[in-house]
């Protein structure tokens, strides 16, 4: 983890550059099966207590590689905030680490029976499986998606989706393996990690995630959690959220968090969205968080995006601090 130290950052920063032009725009085939591709994103926060930030957030390096047989490799290896900067400190790599994001190879006996191994992001709920900043319509992520529950997990799933009238029933199994070699500062910890997800549904999908994990730090509770979550769209509006409940061994509270987010067209503005998002969190030993969001996206290209939200609500959190966020994604 200490790569960018030996390194230099400008050197990490040129190396992904390189390889970007390397492979050309959406990614570029090499060998048969194999293809890499990736995204980076900077942005700006204007909070409303602390200094003002400038920073590249994040430069992601994917690796795929697939072909006919029933065997699939995917690899995702992260730069955390390889650079970032404010009028106190200046330009620096405080904080930058070298992330190993997913790393599985895939099993597919069938489109009903699939086996994943390795490690993977948890499938929990919308936004965790797609919170690459590419897919996601804002900047800041909902509080109840990464302060309630493990958001990656090392070991084993069973997926798959069977056919339903019109639709699928589609769903995971997992189970943790290996608990994490390293951690970061502001991560939850976890182990024990069981769980499993089912959604159905065309127009209106829902999902039904169960969970069952113990919380590390700082009581080491074990856990029970439900969660619902669904997405929809009436006249290309999309509507989605997500809510959770968590039980102790006791069957005494453990937290909650859910929120809603709608994205609507803006018809004066080409391929410019509005973004509104309510969202609440409950963690016993920290009370309860209330956030609001308003904002606007622009898809200036199928792999550009600038986003830009005022968000308030009660007290900062590591993933959420209030004020106005600003953030360009390039997907290559």
């Amino acid at each position: 983890m200490q790569l960018f130290k030996r390194l230099g950052i400008g050197s990490v920063v040129l190396l992904l550059m390189l390889c970007k032009a390397a492979f050309a725009e959406n990614s570029t085939r090499f060998v048969d099966g194999l293809s890499f591709g990736g995204y980076y994103s900077a942005g700006i926060i204007l909070p409303r207590t602390l200094p003002s930030e400038a920073a590249i957030n994040e430069i992601s390096l994917i690796t795929r590689w697939e072909n006919d047989n029933r065997f699939k490799f995917f690899s995702e290896l992260e730069l955390q905030k390889p650079l970032n900067g404010n009028h106190h400190d200046g330009l620096n790599t405080d904080g930058s680490l070298i992330e190993l994001e997913r790393l599985y190879v895939d099993y597919n006996y069938s489109d009903k029976v699939n086996l994943r191994i390795g490690r993977f992001l948890s499938p929990v709920g919308r936004w965790n499986p797609l919170h690459a900043p590419p897919l996601v319509w804002t900047s800041s992520r909902p509080l109840a998606t990464s302060r309630l529950f493990p958001t990656s997990t090392n070991g084993v799933m069973v997926f798959g989706a069977v056919p339903l009238s019109n639709s699928a029933f589609e769903y995971s199994f997992f189970i943790e393996g290996l608990q994490d070699q390293t951690e970061n500062r502001d991560e939850l910890k976890f182990r024990d990690v069981k769980g499993a997800r089912f959604t159905f549904g065309e127009s209106f999908n829902l999902g039904l995630n169960l969970l069952e994990f113990t919380e590390k730090a700082p009581t080491s509770r074990h856990y029970e959690m439900l969660g619902l979550d669904f997405i929809t769209n009436f006249h290309k509006i999309e509507i989605l959220g997500e809510g959770y409940q968590r039980w102790k061994s006791d069957n005494s509270d453990g937290g909650s968090g859910a929120y809603l987010q709608t994205a609507v067209p803006l018809p004066i503005l080409n391929n410019w969205y509005g973004i509104a998002r309510i969202e609440t969190l409950h963690r016993p030993d920290e009370g309860y968080s209330e956030r609001w969001v308003l904002g606007a996206t622009w898809h200036i290209k199928p792999t550009q995006l600038l986003k830009l939200e005022f968000t308030g609500g009660s007290a900062d959190q590591p993933e959420s601090p209030r004020g106005f966020l600003s953030s360009f994604t390039v997907l290559f």
